[in-house]
């Protein structure tokens, strides 16, 4: 095996949450900082946070009625004349 290839690894790494968060880790680098942890994830916690404000189902119902109401709105077609065959 090559030696000095392998980066310094610090047993008691610091991470840092956004939401305040500190707890110690083994890493490569002696300071992290993370976006979301075991403290204010919603799988852990219990606690739903709603990302979309507008759900899914609801843009659906909205689009659809739009294209309902365009659809009364519009002039019927008139039937195409069809040859008979001879």
């Amino acid at each position: 095996m090559k030696s000095d290839i392998h980066p310094k690894y610090f047993p008691n790494a610091k991470i840092t949450c956004a939401c305040g968060n500190v707890f110690n880790a083994g890493s490569t680098q002696e300071e992290l900082h993370t976006e979301i942890c075991s403290a204010c994830h919603p799988f852990y916690t219990g606690k739903q946070k709603l990302v979309d404000t507008t759900g899914t189902v609801d843009k659906f119902k909205k689009r659809s009625e739009l294209a309902a109401k365009l659809k009364a709105e519009a002039k019927p077609k008139k039937p195409r004349k069809v040859r008979e065959k001879k």
